[in-house]
């Protein structure tokens, strides 16, 4: 599943492509593409301008010239593609945004083979839209606090890997960059946050920002074809994965070889030397 940095790839490429460009029509090709709360049909947003495009942790949504906005999540597979006369078509097009700006026209699709993405015409509560109330601030956002967050981490009683993947405290963490940052930090999975110290906690934080920080740099990271840009461009994050997926494969600090457990039913691949548990 996409990740903040696969997202914010996204994010960047549409807001480059689109801002300033007014949606002439729009077509929902799928039943499951719209999300049961939206306000209305996606359509209702035909004749809007969009202003921006914004994002929190794993969702997205395009600031619009009136009160609603269109979000957005990815779910396993989504992608928004341009469609190019130089590129095949997109396969699974689940909704089509015809735009323009001026003379200049766009097809604008919002793609998804496994149609767990979805789109929704949303109001905004407190600058975000609904959908993403109760989603905790990512890192990357001005406002994000990382001593509140500490606190919040400290004061459960969880594995911090669960603690990571936990949407409310801090948003944008999935299993990929929740695995490097505690490889990088030197955390088992499997430590109860709770027995973590401050500074290790901050050194959580620390490393998954750092490292999330450089998926973006790279595009993210792509294992096949589902994650691509706005350009149908891979990531090359994956060259530089230290621990997710590695397993039995040297590590790349201590050349223990990495393991994998399973943590809150998900894999969790760690360095037996490096993060040892208490």
């Amino acid at each position: 599943m996409p990740e903040l940095p696969e997202v914010e790839t996204v994010r960047r490429g549409l807001s480059q492509l689109v801002v300033g460009y007014r949606i002439n029509a729009v077509q929902e090709l799928h039943p499951r593409v719209r999300k049961s709360s939206s306000l209305s049909p996606i359509s209702a947003i035909e004749g809007a301008r969009i202003t921006g495009v914004n994002r929190r942790g794993k969702y997205l949504w395009f600031e619009l010239d009136r009160p609603q906005v269109l979000a957005a999540h990815l779910g396993m597979s989504g992608q928004f593609l341009f469609q190019l006369k130089d590129r095949p078509p997109a396969k699974h097009v689940r909704a089509l945004f015809q735009i323009s700006k001026g003379p200049l026209k766009k097809e604008l699709v919002f793609n998804d083979q496994r149609t767990f993405g979805w789109l929704s015409v949303e109001e905004l509560d407190d600058g975000a839209p609904t959908s993403v109330a109760g989603i905790g601030l990512d890192p990357f956002d001005p406002l994000f606090g990382k001593n509140v967050t500490v606190k919040n981490y400290a004061r459960r009683h969880l594995k911090i890997k669960t603690a990571l993947l936990s949407q409310g405290i801090m948003s944008g963490v999935g299993n990929i960059y929740a695995d490097e940052a505690l490889w990088r930090a030197k955390v088992h999975p499997e430590v109860l946050t709770s027995d973590l110290s401050v500074k290790k906690i901050e050194l959580v934080i620390d490393s998954a920002i750092a490292v999330m920080g450089e998926a973006i740099l790279q595009g993210g990271t792509s294992f096949d074809d589902l994650y691509i840009d706005v350009n149908g461009e891979s990531g090359f994050f994956e060259q530089s994965l230290a621990a997710y997926g590695q397993t039995d494969r040297p590590c790349p600090r201590c050349g223990s070889l990495i393991k994998r457990i399973v943590v809150g039913g998900r894999s969790s691949h760690y360095c037996p030397r490096c993060q040892r548990t208490r």
